[in-house]
């Protein structure tokens, strides 16, 4: 287990590229910049303790961990991309500071 250039997380190949999974389902579905969703994720990850692939973090697709990662929750919970909800009722989550370290890769 290794940090990378772009994850402040420790992580196996596997889990490597499960976060990069994370990142895409950011960047396909929100439109954000991959260093962004990047940036979001260091943000919630870094200095956590993920075990090698598979984590009990994978019992739920990447796509799960997109929507938490970019929308805030209401009511002790956050929409998932199949229950079809209308998302412009949601509350984007900030982005980190440009100023913060987990700003790891360039726009």
């Amino acid at each position: 287990m290794k940090r990378t250039e772009e994850f402040l997380a420790a992580l196996d190949e596997g889990m490597l590229h499960y976060f990069r999974e994370i990142a895409d389902e950011l960047v396909t579905r929100f439109g954000i910049s991959r260093a962004e969703a990047v940036a979001r994720i260091n943000e919630a990850y870094e200095g956590a303790e993920i075990d090698p692939y598979p984590d009990l973090m994978c019992h739920e697709e990447p796509d799960y961990w997109a929507f938490g990662l970019y929308f805030l929750p209401k009511d002790g919970r956050v929409p998932h991309g199949e229950s079809g909800e209308d998302l412009s009722l949601w509350e984007t989550r900030p982005a980190p500071p440009k100023s913060s370290h987990v700003w790891t890769i360039s726009e």
